[in-house]
């Protein structure tokens, strides 16, 4: 073995003398995909062993070894190192660890806090597409949409045209933007960057001349898979959640906004200096209008508008919509033969409470 001053039996021997220490304390199961600490034990060409303490030894091999050998040729005997659990407890007894994983997790996490604190970052222009650029940074490639450009980068374009679009934003591959993380969804790997804004004091400044129930004018200046953004004066932006667009399911705000809309909307939260704003605030709210009409064990026509992991979403009035669960049909693929999208089917109402707008369903065969 290389790298090698402790054996990974030792470090077992070690671990069982620790647990006895504590052994009228209560120690928390190890989870599957948890992230946890340990130093190393031991390194040769294939696996490395870490002490975990009061659970005893963990390992890093395999492909699991070789995901991650461009960080273990810097780790050395003693060093401190996260891995996240792929195993509990394996047929040797070890607990199998995955650092590309962990290293993946700690990334994601560390977005997420720059997007909270607001965090600017100076970051190299990698690529460029037609609808924006690409920017790397600890290893995630990450997207800046030309909508998210401050006016002297952004394309101005005659018509639209996509070709000459990218011809203008390939001008920028090189240069160094200063960005905001404004989306972060781990699941799909997707990072949302932003040139857009002031620094956090001076947006703290604005943010104070308004104040929840406000309704504003504003103008859509991105649109993004989660909602939309709105200019509410100069330096200052306000978030639209898919959420809040409509009281009918929005699936891409794209098919509903385009930039320079001018678009009415009111102010429903301000917290940490950001302005979270909401377009069917605005609207009547159509849980009113059937809080009357509709009871529980109503027999109703439904139209199936959406399919998730929990069931179908059920419409039966333009924006009051509920959930057929999946556990009625068994499984999803049994749901999917009974319902299709885009159909009305007669249901139950099993639950209506109009003032949290909430309603289940049963599929009435």
């Amino acid at each position: 073995m290389t790298k090698n001053s402790v054996t990974p039996f030792e470090g077992a021997e070690m671990s069982e003398a620790m647990k006895g220490l504590v052994l009228n304390e209560a120690i928390k199961p190890l989870e599957l995909g948890e992230l946890i600490e340990g130093t190393v034990l031991s390194i040769d060409s294939m696996e490395m062993y870490v002490e975990i303490p009061l659970y005893g030894t963990g390992i890093i091999y395999g492909q699991e070894f070789m995901n991650a050998r461009d960080m273990i040729k810097n780790i050395n005997v003693g060093d401190a190192v996260k891995g996240k659990i792929v195993d509990r407890e394996n047929k040797n007894g070890y607990i199998e660890l995955s650092l590309k994983e962990a290293r993946q997790a700690l990334v994601w996490s560390d977005a997420e806090k720059a997007m909270k604190s607001e965090q600017v970052l100076e970051l190299a222009v990698k690529e460029a597409n037609k609808g924006g650029l690409i920017v790397e940074w600890q290893g995630i490639a990450g997207f800046l949409p030309a909508s998210q450009l401050r006016s002297e980068n952004y394309p101005r374009v005659d018509d639209g045209n996509k070709d000459e679009i990218l011809k203008e934003l390939k001008k920028l591959v090189g240069k160094k933007l200063s960005l905001t993380i404004i989306g972060v969804n781990p699941k799909e790997g997707k990072l949302i960057w932003s040139e857009k804004g002031n620094t956090k004091e001076d947006k703290k400044e604005m943010v104070t001349r308004y104040k929840v129930g406000d309704e504003i004018n504003g103008e859509v200046t991105g649109v993004v898979d989660f909602g939309i953004f709105l200019k509410v004066e100069d330096g200052l932006e306000g978030l639209v959640h898919i959420s809040e667009i409509d009281w009918s399911l929005v699936e891409d705000p794209r098919t509903m906004y385009k930039l320079g809309d001018k678009v009415k909307a009111k102010v429903i939260e301000i917290k940490d200096g950001k302005i979270s704003l909401s377009i069917k605030a605005l609207k009547e709210n159509p849980w009113d209008r059937v809080s009357a009409k509709y009871k529980k064990d109503d027999v109703v026509l439904g139209v199936v508008i959406k399919f998730n992991k929990h069931g179908a979403l059920v419409s039966i009035e333009e924006g009051v919509a509920g959930l057929v669960h999946v556990s009625e049909f068994g499984d999803d693929k049994k749901l999917k033969e009974a319902l299709s999208l885009g159909k009305s089917y007669s249901f139950k109402i099993t639950l209506f409470d109009p003032k949290d707008h909430k309603m289940t369903l049963s599929f009435v065969k």
